[in-house]
């Protein structure tokens, strides 16, 4: 009697180890930063971050925006791909007829709007580290939050030690009320 072929395990990402995931991830993302940074190019940076991102939309359970958080920091990053891409700049700050706007409790300067994406990836993956019990989804929004730095001092290295400090404020206010 003939003996039937093994059967292969497929690889399901649900099921996968969720450490060894970011693991590979975070170093996809890692390697990504160092390729961006050294062609000047915010496009990779984006591209070296979706498999970051497409995960954390896996992990993220739903929950007081988190899920909708996660899910919006993917179109977001696939939005800001597409700008990159076909070169579209719109200046916000005039379509808004203001020089900021107030997102998620943090106080946004408007410009350019391929700046204002990744700013607000790192603002939204910042709210997740506090919103998200697990500890592989606040890693996964530490992650996006630096590559999201990253992209930013790309397209504007002017416009990156005020967006650092943004971020930098708002983590020390929640640190602050977390305690």
């Amino acid at each position: 009697m003939a003996k039937s072929p093994p059967e292969q395990k497929r690889f399901d990402i649900k099921t996968a180890d969720p450490m060894n995931v970011c693991i590979v991830v975070t170093l996809i993302a890692f390697v990504g930063a160092l390729i961006a940074m050294a062609t000047r190019s915010p496009l990779l940076m984006f591209v070296f971050l979706l498999p970051a991102v497409i995960y954390e939309v896996i992990r993220t359970e739903p929950g007081a925006s988190t899920k909708f958080s996660s899910i919006l920091l993917l179109i977001i990053i696939l939005l800001e791909i597409l700008l990159i891409v076909f070169g579209i700049n719109y200046d916000l700050a005039n379509f808004f007829d203001e020089s900021e706007k107030v997102v998620a409790g943090y106080t946004l300067p408007l410009g350019d709007i391929k700046v204002f994406g990744p700013l607000l990836t790192a603002i939204l993956s910042t709210v997740l580290v506090f919103r998200t019990y697990g500890p592989y989804t606040r890693w996964l929004s530490i992650v996006i939050a630096c590559g999201s730095l990253v992209a930013v001092f790309l397209i504007s290295p002017s416009f990156f030690q005020q967006a650092l400090k943004l971020i930098v404020n708002g983590l020390f206010d929640r640190l602050y009320y977390a305690f």
